[in-house]
């Protein structure tokens, strides 16, 4: 069980310090440093499950199976400079009343969810810089990233991409284009959880900022063509000229930064060169994930079925309930079957990839796993999945599939990718209440 706990206070001065650290270009350097605890103060914020309910309270493993090493760079020769990517530009900005300054403007259309459930979590907008113009490397010239660290991996139309953890904690949003399409790269801290979005909206490519607000403790960002809110964890514009807008989400996941590099030794890599100066590979949220303690300036009730930061992994669609798969069961039997909206997947685990919430030092986290939901067919019929030492082997076809869904063979043999999001329970019981947990 980690030992971490944090006040309120504590995020909330995380959150300031972030908005206030200088600017400049700056490529931090990874340090190895002993963990220090923060004020051991109980719980933070929100409401506990109802009295006589018992709930899960596990964490997952301290112990992690894979010790942390610093990896070198696949290719010494490799250039480590880092550079920018072709963008598609966005639109420009409209001449329409902004959100940012007034959420209760009475020309907007009506708003989605109460705007004074939107509440401020202490910077300013874009007080926690999004990256606008972000610089890539190679990932065999990495040579900055520990082999347990998680990045987030996206594959847009054949290219894949990788955006550190260790970065993004600090920026939250990367607006990008990826093999021709305008992307937004978002990642929020407080309900821990990483969602990729088409920015096409009608003939508009918009691109999205932070806007220093919270809603149900879930980053709420805005764009900057009309300054409408919109919430992260759903795609939606919920105040603003936009209201009702919602954006396509693309399938992202959280993986440890070997299992990555492994699989995608030539994909584009985010570059720790972003134009800011920041700690990177340090948590400015050390014991956040403490499942005993609850969420930051969230309000409203937790569904009692789980803790409110008990991890969950989530197949969400239009056409029903959100299906929740809890980690802590995930991270024991490793393959998960289950059905989701008529639909017959399964949920994979390969353990060896560290928590950016629990440690000071994001790569000393305890191991929260790599995750991958996925159609259990292949070629129209069904797969039976088991965890092996080499990856998960499917009895029926004799295929071996990595946490990514790719046949070891060299066949390129591939899974469906499902999207699927990895949070904490309170964040997808607050969106979809209706909300179906396996095995409960």
């Amino acid at each position: 069980m980690s030992k971490y706990k944090i006040l309120p206070v504590v995020v909330g001065v995380a959150l300031i310090a972030v908005a206030c650290s200088g600017g400049g270009d700056h490529a931090a350097t990874s340090t190895s440093s002993s963990p220090t605890t923060s004020a051991d103060a109980g719980a933070a914020g929100g409401e506990a499950a109802p009295t006589g309910t018992e709930v899960p309270t596990v964490n997952l493993g301290v112990d992690k199976p894979v010790e942390r090493v610093l990896l070198p760079a696949l290719d010494p020769d490799a250039s480590p400079t880092p550079f920018t990517v072709d963008q598609i530009a966005s639109t420009g900005r409209e001449d329409v009343p902004s959100a940012l300054d007034d959420r209760f403007d009475t020309s907007f259309p009506a708003p989605l969810v109460d705007p004074d459930a939107i509440r401020s979590g202490g910077p300013p907008p874009d007080g926690i810089p999004p990256l606008d113009e972000p610089k890539f490397q190679t990932a065999a010239s990495v040579n900055w990233l520990y082999n347990v660290e998680p990045v987030l991996s996206i594959e847009v139309n054949g290219e894949t991409r990788a955006y550190p953890i260790q970065i993004m904690t600090w920026h939250e949003i990367a607006n990008d284009t990826i093999a021709g399409v305008p992307v937004t790269i978002s990642y929020c801290p407080l309900c821990n959880s990483a969602l990729a979005y088409d920015r096409r909206v009608g003939d508009r490519i918009l691109d999205f900022g932070t806007s220093g607000s919270l809603f149900n403790s879930s980053l709420v960002m805005y764009d900057r063509q009309t300054e409408s809110l919109w919430t992260h964890f759903e795609g939606k514009a919920v105040v603003g000229a936009l209201t009702g807008e919602r954006l396509t989400t693309l399938p992202i996941a959280m993986t440890s930064w070997e299992k990555f590099r492994d699989a995608h030794p030539d994909a584009l890599v985010l570059s720790r060169v972003t134009g800011f100066r920041r700690d990177y590979g340090r948590n400015p949220y050390p014991g956040y994930d403490d499942v005993n303690t609850n969420p930051f300036l969230f309000n409203g009730p937790v569904d009692g079925r789980l803790a409110a930061k008990a991890r969950v992994v989530v197949v969400r669609s239009d056409d029903g309930p959100a299906v929740a798969v809890p980690l802590a069961d995930l991270f024991e039997q490793l393959v998960v079957p289950f059905e989701a909206q008529g639909r017959n997947v399964v949920a994979l685990l390969e353990r060896g990839s560290s928590s950016a919430l629990d440690n000071p030092e994001l790569s000393d986290g305890y191991d929260q796993g790599s995750t991958g939901v996925f159609m259990a067919e292949l070629d129209g019929q069904p797969v039976d999945l088991s965890a092996t030492a080499e990856g998960f082997l499917d009895s029926n076809s004799g295929l071996t599939f990595d946490i990514f869904g790719v046949a070891t063979d060299g066949s390129g043999t591939r899974l469906e990718p499902v999207e699927h999001l990895d949070t904490f329970w309170f964040a997808i019981g607050s969106f979809d209440p209706d909300v179906i947990v396996i095995g409960l």
